[in-house]
């Protein structure tokens, strides 16, 4: 394996991990993929690369239970806490999105903005035509 990973390492490993998995065989579990007694080569190392990685057991595991050979691994993998670039308690706080004021405890309600254009005209930028909306069908219909 080599010295250092890379992020295409880590792609691959998790690609191996979910696709070589065991399927129960009245033999025992054999790899899902190319039949081989489970864990195959492939499966054993994803599994190595993934705990160079950063990741435990459960982790690798609730990988293989998502089933998706494509999901994504964070390069450089933090297992659990803030990245070091951003620490615990430098989160900005978030308004959101203004609830009806009956449920907020006094902010004011929204309202509709006022129609600037009449229903049955829509504005037009210079130059360019606007097709009138269909009425009938082009097409001949099924009978």
């Amino acid at each position: 394996m080599p010295a250092s990973l890379t992020p295409e390492d880590v792609r691959l490993a998790v690609r191996a991990v979910v696709v070589h998995t065991a399927e129960e065989w009245p033999t025992g579990p054999l790899c899902r993929n190319d039949g081989a007694s489970y864990p195959c080569r492939l499966h054993r190392w994803g599994r190595r690369v993934l705990e160079t990685h950063g990741l435990n057991e459960r982790q690798i595991e609730a990988l293989i239970r998502h089933g998706n050979p494509f999901v994504h691994v964070p390069f450089p993998f933090t297992a659990n806490g803030p990245s070091p670039a951003r620490p615990a308690g430098s989160r900005p706080a978030t308004t959101g999105y203004q609830a009806p004021a009956g449920r907020t405890g006094g902010l004011p309600a929204r309202q509709q903005a006022a129609r600037v254009v009449p229903p049955g005209l829509r504005p037009t930028a210079a130059g360019r035509p606007v097709t009138p909306p269909v009425t009938a069908p082009r097409w001949p219909r099924a009978s």
